[in-house]
Order: C-alpha cells, then structure tokens, then sequence
C-alpha cells in the first residue's frame, strides 16, 4: 500500500474529484431509495397492516387478480372458514371514496374506505376498526389530512360518522385509511356503485393453501406477494428501481473508468515495482486498497448527506430513512464500485517491466 498511499497524498485534487463524483452518486442512490421506500409505504402499508398469514384474493378467469377487481362472496368466505386447518378468516372491503368535515369549507379529502371487523387479532388496520356502525377509526394521515381528533364528526358519501380512534400510519394507493364496521362499509360500497362484497380475506392457520385456493377459484399468498395485485404499486416501484439500477451501473463505470486511466499513468511506477520483483497480488491489493480508500470516503460523505437531507425531507416528502435506503445502497455501491476498479487490474497484471521502462528504445 506505500505507492497507494503516496499517489493519495501527492495527487489529492484528482482523488477529491472522484471522491466527490462517489459522493454525489451515492447521495443520487441513497436519496431515490429513500423515496421509493417512502412512495412504497404510502402505497401499501395498510396492505402489509392486515392481520392473517395469507391474503385471498379473488382469481379472476383471465389475468393476474387484482384489489381493485376482487370482490369475495359470502359462499366463498364459508369455504374458507370450512377448510381444514383454517384458524380465523377476515373478511376485509377495500374502496376509494372521500371524507369531509361538516360545516367546515374545506374540500373533501380521499381516503381509502376499509371495512374491518372489530374481533380480530391485533394489526394495524385492526386497531381502527370501530366497534359500532356510527363511528370510524382514522390512521393518523387521515386525521391530518382531515384536520380532526377523536369526538369530532366526519362525513362519508353523505353520512355522519363519529371519530372513535386514531391509529397508526396506514396508507392504501397513496391515500389514508379510514376504516368502517363492515355493515357501515358495506352501505357507503352500495353508495359508490359496488356491491358490498369484501375485496379480500386475511387468512390465518395452515391449511394446504393450494388445494384450498384452487377449490374456490381464489388467490391465496403472503402479504407481501400481494403487493403485485397492486397495479400502483408494480409500475411505480418498477420505474424507480430501474432508476436506481442504472446509477449502480453508472457508478460502476465511472469508478472503473477513474482508475483505469489512473493505472495507466501509473505505469512507469508499476514497471519499476515489478523490476524490483514485486508480486502480481501485491500490487493487485495495492490497487484495490487505493480504490477502497477513495470509495470508502467518497460513500461516507454521500450517506451523510442522505441521512441529513433526508430528515428534512421526511416532513415534506414520503422519504423511508432506514438501514435499507441507506446502509443497502452504500453496501451494493462499495461492491460495485470495487468490480470497476478490478477491471483496471489487468494493465497491472499485464505489464511488462521491460516494455514499460522503454527498452525498446
């Protein structure tokens, strides 16, 4: 390493530059991940929030089911109760629709209307669920949205609810949840055109999940398969990740270029080190050390700024700062970052100590 670490001495403006050029792309990754998990959890944590082992959903004859297709009869709901190795089923209706304050000149806010049994295991959408057909439980972006605490009156396509509780932050497509009895929600689908059947069932116990599933012509998988019965959720994280890729893949070209064209002007130096009988493996660790360094500096500085920018961000923005938007891109960056400076390493292992001190002349 004494080579590598005379060249970061010596030759600071040019590694303060790719440690810059490191940084801003890992402020570029670490920023969009935040946000693709902030977008991610305003679209599907009410989903992931539903009590039960599987989430049924119904398999319509042609494509893939969807939530906002399925509709789960009362037949269906039986079979599933009827099935062997079944502890407990929820039926669960999910609809979009709008909440106002009465007398207040605000306008409406959307919310996404779930109707939830209040016996149920404990989860965060069954921590709202109202105990009479009058009241509602909010999610605590609903009561913000709304502008309202527990007592105050709300109202749902042209009905009065009383605010019984505010829970935990669930969010269904991108809009709060306000969670009704299933009677209650069950009027207010009739009003907004459907049918008053559940959209989806929270399944707990062990049953054989694919014989059940094929017998009533159903989907049944976790929670967090489901999430593709989201059409939001697919396109949405589907472009962002594509975005995300790409920068890894820019990041790796970048780095690798930097120490490419760096090695190549270090081969008079790597001439004289191989003359003197120094080993492939020992200049190989001599580069990828150097490259370490200015890696290492350069993702540490760009994490900082995520972590910080990312905190102010958070009141203005749906922005997840955790260890997956931050300390998983930063892991993944290093790794690429290191497999483009490998590729600089066949002008060290290819050189030839002669040819580079210019015997040929």
């Amino acid at each position: 390493m004494l080579v590598a670490w005379r060249d970061l001495r010596f030759a600071r403006g040019r590694f303060v530059l790719i440690g810059s050029v490191v940084a801003l792309i890992t402020l570029l990754v670490g920023f969009l991940a935040g946000l693709t998990g902030g977008l991610a959890a305003q679209n599907v944590s009410a989903v992931l929030g539903l009590p039960g082992d599987r989430l049924v959903l119904q398999q319509p004859p042609n494509g893939q089911p969807s939530f906002s297709e399925s509709t789960i009869d009362e037949e269906t709901v039986s079979s599933w109760r009827n099935t062997s190795g079944v502890d407990a089923v929820t039926p669960v209706g999910i609809v979009q629709g709008r909440a106002a304050v009465p007398g207040n000149d605000r306008p409406a806010v959307a919310v996404a209307l779930f109707g939830v049994p209040e016996d149920q295991p404990k989860s965060l959408i069954g921590d709202l669920a109202p105990a009479t057909d009058d009241t509602v439980g909010l999610s605590s972006g609903a009561a913000v949205d709304l502008d309202v605490s527990v007592g105050d009156v709300i109202t749902i396509t042209g009905v009065n609810y009383r605010v019984a509780s505010i829970g935990g932050d669930a969010w269904y497509s991108h809009t709060p949840v306000v969670a009704l009895s299933p009677n209650a929600w069950a009027e207010a689908d009739h009003r907004l055109g459907g049918n008053g059947e559940a959209t989806v069932l929270a399944v707990s116990g062990s049953p054989d999940w694919d014989i059940a599933a094929n017998q009533t012509d159903t989907w049944a998988v976790p929670p967090l398969t489901s999430l593709t019965a989201l059409d939001t959720f697919k396109s949405e994280v589907g472009s962002l990740g594509l975005m995300i890729v790409m920068l890894f893949g820019v990041s790796a070209l970048v780095v690798g270029a930097f120490f490419t064209v760096w090695t190549m002007q270090r081969a008079g130096d790597i001439a004289v080190l191989k003359a003197l009988g120094a080993s492939n493996g020992s200049l190989i660790l001599d580069a990828l050390g150097q490259a370490l360094v200015v890696l290492v500096i350069g993702i540490g500085v760009g994490i900082g700024l995520v972590s910080g920018l990312g905190a102010l961000a958070g009141s203005v923005l749906p922005f997840l700062l955790s260890p997956l938007t931050t300390l998983l891109p930063a892991a993944v960056m290093a790794v690429l970052g290191l497999a483009g400076a490998a590729v600089a390493l066949r002008t060290v292992t290819k050189a030839d100590p002669l040819t580079a001190l210019g015997s040929n002349r």
